[in-house]
């Protein structure tokens, strides 16, 4: 299946019945049960639930880092299910950008060369590549620190560090796996401000695995996953009836 050049063309995500299962041993266990779900271009989507019910799977597989035992991933009209994992990571290079809990930033290279990877590996043009990082660098406050390495960063830099990444392939859907789950409560709101302040001024789709009830508030929509499932009633109306 050819992947698309261009932006996606309808700007949404649709999962249509999708299974997940893990061998285990001699067992087979079923990690995501049928799950059905729209997500609009530009919306700000939250995914809680208890530990092991399934977020980070879902995740994975919108990322194309996994594919669904059964079922289909859409992105516009490109069913990422059903490409092969070559054409999987292409897609993913250019479309998708991926904030990850413990930052995942490559030590050896630079704060710059973090950032502008991302672009670079979607095929833009070097001087290109390096013009969007210093711009994003300037966003997230850290272009004086273009030239150091992560290790000389604090936890919060690096996750800005991150954002900034996540955000240089100009991909239209950015995923975040508890991004604020390895900070401190003052610096992970200032995180979370400053993923969604970006997120909404690129108008980027953002999904956000979270177990955070006060992450979960800023958004847009919450999605609750239990027991492999998706509700998709609204979880901060039912939060405060308890």
């Amino acid at each position: 299946m050819a992947v698309p050049n261009g932006k996606l063309k309808n700007g949404f995500i649709r999962f249509a019945d999708v299974t997940k299962t893990f061998h285990e041993g001699d067992m087979d266990r079923a990690v995501l049960q049928g799950v059905n779900a729209h997500i609009a271009r530009g919306e700000f989507v939250a995914i809680v639930g208890r530990s092991g019910s399934g977020k980070s799977t879902l995740l994975n597989l919108l990322a194309g880092l996994d594919t669904p035992t059964r079922g289909d991933i859409f992105f516009g009209a490109t069913n990422i299910a059903k490409l092969n994992d070559h054409d999987r990571t292409l897609f993913r290079r250019k479309h998708i950008g991926f904030v990850f809990q413990f930052f995942n930033l490559i030590p050896t290279l630079t704060v710059r060369e973090n950032v502008l990877m991302t672009a670079e590996l979607a095929g833009w043009k070097e001087s290109d590549a390096r013009t969007q990082a210093n711009r994003l660098l300037d966003a997230v406050g850290l272009r004086e620190r273009a030239n150091v390495f992560p290790d000389k960063l604090s936890g919060g830099e690096q996750q800005r560090v991150a954002i900034a990444r996540a955000l240089c392939a100009d991909a239209e859907l950015i995923l975040a796996d508890e991004p604020t789950g390895n900070l401190d409560a003052e610096t992970g709101a200032k995180i979370l401000d400053l993923l969604t302040t970006l997120a909404r001024e690129r108008e980027k789709t953002l999904v956000m695995v979270t177990h955070s009830s006060d992450v979960a508030e800023q958004a847009d929509r919450v999605l609750r996953m239990e027991h492999g499932r998706l509700e998709t009633g609204d979880w901060r109306l039912e939060a405060s009836k308890r």
